[in-house]
């Protein structure tokens, strides 16, 4: 697959139907894709390549451009929260690659052209706006994440969304709902990890670290090529 200004690795050349994507239910979509990657080698067996980042904030109010949900010609669609997983370049590669199942952007993207095509931070928002983005090491995902999906029922029980058809998914250590802790996402996070070692908080903390707009910019490339 290839972009106007930069060359991915012919292994990474996957159609997008080829994961399992199941409409509002990012998280889950995410933790399959996360697996098959790993599965199929292009991803290291273990998922030592691949961080999940979700994106929210206080007010559960994000705009992100280039949604195949949205209506809109440049694609912006303002979501409760949302999940991606981005892959560490690996030998051979020129960039760090997003995987991102509801992007109109090619499956997978450069971080540097999601960055500026589906995040946008040059693009003036309203402080409600502003969107952080806890980064999960994978293996550190695959082993705690639950969901029963009961944020997607509505107050009489009914389902706001149909849920995927497999079971739901199980933390290793019998947790079966936490995701919450992952999407719940507040200023002061933020400023809790003021100074903080992002490498070794994002590969030891179950729910890794958060960091601002800026900061995905400027920081987390930065914190992959330590890798």
């Amino acid at each position: 697959m290839t972009t106007p200004n930069l060359e991915l690795s012919s292994s990474m050349s996957l159609d997008v139907s080829q994961f399992q994507h199941t409409p509002f239910y990012c998280e889950e979509n995410v933790y399959l894709l996360c697996k098959k990657l790993c599965e199929n080698g292009i991803a290291d067996a273990e998922g030592s390549d691949l961080f999940v980042v979700f994106i929210s904030n206080e007010k559960k109010q994000i705009p992100l451009w280039n949604q195949k949900a949205s209506n809109r010609a440049d694609g912006v669609s303002l979501w409760d929260y949302h999940v991606i997983c981005v892959q560490r370049k690996n030998e051979g590669d020129t960039s760090h690659v997003v995987w991102d199942l509801d992007s109109r952007l090619p499956f997978p993207s450069p971080l540097e052209t999601y960055i500026s095509e589906t995040i946008r931070p040059s693009f003036q928002l309203f402080a409600e706006y502003q969107r952080f983005f806890r980064i999960v090491h994978a293996p550190m995902f695959l082993r705690s994440f639950a969901s029963d999906r009961r944020h997607m029922k509505d107050s009489a029980g009914n389902w706001i969304a149909e849920p995927p058809a497999y079971d739901p998914i199980v933390g290793e250590d019998g947790t079966v709902h936490n995701l919450n802790e992952y999407i719940e996402i507040r200023n002061a996070d933020v400023a809790a990890n003021a100074g903080v070692d992002l490498k070794n908080a994002v590969l030891s903390e179950k729910l890794g670290v958060v960091i601002s707009d800026s900061n995905l910019v400027e920081l987390f490339p930065k914190f992959l090529d330590m890798q």
